[in-house]
């Protein structure tokens, strides 16, 4: 199978980002399996390597996508100033930077220049000094495609983790969980498992969304009105659904490792779980997207900036992940390609025999 091309936007120029990059990057053996485009400025990423003081990281400075080099880390130069690096610090122009780099790279896989995205922290603070309208990457890139059919998840080799809600304040979580909601998530988080993973009959758990997934509706009945008439409705449809399970006894008994994925109603419901069993080694994917995006499962960390301490674990196996999808789900739709072909072709021969 021929190289991938990955975009790697360089996130915030103010906390770990370009370290753990340029950290992942300084293993040649990475460049066997991928060709790397960072979106950033040359500038800032010869500043970091200062700091990291790899000297088996090199870089190749282009301007376009198409002009990248097959064996070589690319820096594709998003804009041309000096920018203003305030390691530790939040600040508009770091925030400036990182969507402009995010932007583009999007902008390049929808031109079929690359075949994923890599995309290395950002500082919300920082994108919110900058006028970012939206929470996070998956807000963006959602967005970007016009599409309502996001799912964001957490993944690594042993645990599966899919949010029905994002970024909410928990203010606002019940009101948003719906029939209508938790099933489209459910169809999303089923076909990525199947397209994207390589799981041809995934088993899925639901976790409830109040305290013992609202006890017959002694507290709370979201479980009863919405969350369960959900799961009903997927197994109707073929899918293996269970729960609602109660959240906190889920993780500690280790039931998750029966299942394939889990489906967490809100962010901290989800994530402190799986940070706690996979950190370092988790990555975040936005499934239900024509694009392929993942992400490490840490933040800036501004309080080691410029330190060389971060561990660059996760966007390696970030790298890898986006890898593992891309061409999963190439190997998916030729597969249903093929197939269609055959049975296409079978009609065909079916209607002149007869």
């Amino acid at each position: 199978m021929s190289k991938l091309k990955l975009g790697i936007t360089i996130g915030d120029i103010n906390g770990v980002s370009v370290e753990v990059i340029i950290k992942a990057l300084s293993d040649e053996r990475m460049l066997n399996q991928f060709t790397p485009i960072i979106y950033g400025s040359s500038k800032v990423l010869s500043y970091h390597k200062n700091i990291v003081d790899s000297e088996n990281f090199h870089f190749t400075s282009i301007s376009k996508a198409e002009a990248s080099k097959y064996n070589r880390v690319n820096v594709l130069n998003c804009w041309d100033e000096t920018a203003n690096i305030e390691l530790g610090r939040a600040t508009e122009e770091a925030g400036k930077f990182a969507h402009i780099a995010l932007d583009r790279a999007v902008r390049d896989f929808q031109n079929n220049q690359i075949d994923g995205i890599v995309t290395a922290p950002i500082n919300k603070q920082a994108m919110k000094m900058a006028n970012f309208p939206f929470p996070g990457h998956t807000e963006f890139i959602a967005d970007k495609f016009k599409s309502a059919n996001s799912l964001m998840m957490m993944v690594s080799e042993s645990l599966k983790v899919a949010l029905v809600t994002n970024h909410e304040p928990i203010t606002k979580v019940a009101s948003l969980i719906t029939k209508e909601t938790v099933t489209k998530k459910l169809n999303i988080l089923h076909r990525t498992l199947v397209q994207d993973f390589g799981i041809e009959k995934p088993i899925i758990a639901v976790l409830g969304l109040n305290p013992h997934a609202g006890d017959d509706g002694a507290i709370g009945t979201e479980d009863d009105t919405e969350v369960r008439p959900a799961i009903i409705e997927a197994k109707k449809n073929g899918m293996s659904i269970m729960g609602p399970y109660p959240a906190d006894g889920f993780f500690g008994s280790s039931q998750f490792k029966k299942f394939d994925a889990i489906l967490a109603m809100y962010h901290d419901q989800g994530l402190i779980p799986f940070k706690s069993l996979s950190f370092g080694q988790g990555v975040n994917f936005t499934a239900g997207l024509p694009l392929v995006r993942t992400s490490p499962d840490h933040g800036t960390a501004y309080d080691i900036a410029g330190k060389n301490i971060a561990d660059e674990s996760s966007i390696r196996s970030a790298i890898f992940r986006a890898i593992d999808i891309a061409r999963t789900r190439k190997e998916y739709h030729e597969s249903r390609e093929n197939q269609l072909e055959r049975t296409n072709r079978s009609k065909k021969e079916y209607k002149g025999n007869n």
